[in-house]
């Protein structure tokens, strides 16, 4: 049975990390001393569910949390500065800061070491996530004690709205385009112009008009997505800017 330690100070730790192609050891101090801090724990690098959702979702609201007042989004895994780095460079994790805690010793001070060699992982995290002020644990988010993996209340939708249940969430954008499209250009200046940040996909002159159609059923790019409603191309997106301004 997981201790919920909420009001007590985060274990004294020092990381030993890489940046920049040097060993760098990082205190517990330094990530947590004069910061609101959101930590999300997790059993390891590369694996389906820590990479699919939990890291990718807090890194796409890393914004909100910012405007909320938090300094940095920590991620904790039992593994080593290599296998952290290796894995945020394949991921959306600009907005994380990756946290090796190789000896698992952090890990254990939150009393949230488990065995998980049936798996041949070894010792490796529990899922949790905790809102930590000036080095205090404020909230602590355990993902219920069960079989395999579960994933409920540690992710970023919970720990956010906790903070504020109205915190505002960024748009989800994305832009199909090809090269060379002057109303593509005109609609990412759009986007940008209203500070919304976007996903652009570029098409290939192969197939693409088959693949727009097939997508939205229309023949030309730009086409614009905004939170799984489908806006249309650069004109419908000219109206939609105006109605929302």
């Amino acid at each position: 049975m997981f201790s919920n330690i909420e009001g007590q100070a985060v274990p004294q730790v020092t990381f030993r990390t890489r940046q920049h192609g040097e060993w760098k050891n990082v205190t517990t101090d330094t990530l947590f001393q004069g910061k609101t801090v959101v930590v999300f724990s997790l059993p390891g690098a590369f694996t389906p569910t820590c990479s699919t959702t939990h890291l990718p979702r807090y890194n796409e609201l890393a914004p909100a949390f910012k405007a909320q007042g938090v300094d940095a989004i920590l991620c904790v895994s039992v593994n080593d500065a290599f296998v952290m780095n290796e894995w945020a460079a394949g991921q959306e994790a600009q907005n994380i800061t990756m946290v090796p805690d190789g000896n698992g010793e952090f890990t254990a001070g939150m009393g949230m070491l488990v065995d998980k060699h049936d798996l041949g992982f070894g010792k490796r995290s529990w899922r949790y996530s905790m809102l930590v002020k000036n080095g205090i644990i404020e909230k602590l988010f355990i993902e219920p004690q069960k079989a395999g993996d579960p994933f409920e209340v540690s992710d970023a939708d919970t720990m956010l709205a906790y903070i504020n249940p109205n915190a505002k969430k960024p748009d989800q954008v994305a832009i199909l385009t090809r090269e060379g499209c002057q109303f593509c250009s005109k609609a990412k200046a759009l986007l940008t112009e209203l500070n919304i940040d976007y996903a652009e996909v570029p098409l290939p002159n192969t197939h693409r008009s088959r693949v727009v159609g097939a997508i939205t059923g229309k023949g030309t790019v730009p086409q614009v997505f905004i939170n799984g409603e489908h806006i249309g191309g650069w004109e419908e997106l000219e109206r939609w800017a105006k109605k929302a301004a």
